[in-house]
């Protein structure tokens, strides 16, 4: 059976940390900075965790 590939579009978009969580960029940080407030845009500026089953899935198709 051949080995599994690794997901390219989603290794682009998460990292997994050295203890073996996922790591992900919080959405809507790209543009139209001036409408939000400052405590949401620092909160878009941090990264984010993924848990649970989610997070399980993404482990598989990152696995190389």
């Amino acid at each position: 059976m051949p080995k599994q590939k690794t997901h390219k579009g989603l290794s682009k978009r998460v990292k997994i940390t050295a203890g073996g969580k996922v790591k992900r960029k919080r959405c809507g940080g790209s543009h139209l900075m001036s409408g939000k407030n400052a405590k949401r845009r620092r909160r878009i500026s941090g990264s984010a965790v993924v848990t649970g089953a989610p997070g399980k899935s993404i482990k598989a198709k990152l696995s190389k």
